[in-house]
């Protein structure tokens, strides 16, 4: 009996547990959002934001959430210091002006026990879009080195740069690109 009890008591709390919203730390160096789009009809291009902060809070019970990212858009890294400088400027992020792109979500879905998108507002040099990131992969554990819980997503949507005030160039460079937001986060 007392062996039942206890396994009851035990169940119970790890069910409260996990009903309760879970807020998480965005780990900011595993977390590094990038954008790629078609550069002449020769390439795809890759470039990345090395700095970025937010928080994700997800109450699983409830298949509820919420995300806040905010990339600071001067971190820019296209691998090349004087096109980091040339997207800088005003035709593209205008980051004097505009130094931060943040992702706002209204709504996390969830089918079954996992989140699989995330309804938001992206904005860029003050504009402001709806959003849906489509979740690629979701994945928690206890974190192995910080020893508390952790979680990892990688989500991506598709924009256009015209939408954003960025259209220079288009037709030539690709006014779609493709968002991905691969994030690492630490409970708290």
């Amino acid at each position: 009996m007392k062996r039942t009890l206890a396994t009851l008591t035990a169940a119970f709390v790890s069910v409260a547990a996990y009903a309760a919203p879970e807020t998480y730390m965005i780990e900011p160096t595993h977390s590094m959002p990038r954008f790629e789009y078609n550069h002449l009809g020769y390439s795809i291009q890759l470039s990345r934001f090395d700095k970025v902060s937010g928080s994700i809070t997800l109450d699983r019970a409830k298949k509820t959430g919420k995300v806040d990212v905010t990339i600071d858009a001067k971190s820019v890294n296209t691998g090349s210091a004087l096109f980091n400088e040339h997207i800088q400027a005003a035709d593209f992020f205008d980051t004097e002006m505009f130094p931060t792109i943040t992702y706002r979500s209204s709504k996390v879905e969830f089918k079954g026990d996992q989140p699989v998108s995330v309804v938001g507002e992206l904005t860029i040099k003050d504009i402001t879009k709806p959003v849906t990131l489509t979740i690629n992969s979701f994945h928690c554990m206890p974190h192995p080195m910080v020893k508390k819980e952790a979680c990892g997503a990688t989500a991506s949507a598709k924009v256009k740069r015209s939408d954003f005030d960025m259209a220079k160039n288009v037709p030539y460079v690709g006014d779609e690109v493709t968002l991905t937001i691969p994030v690492e986060a630490i409970k708290q």
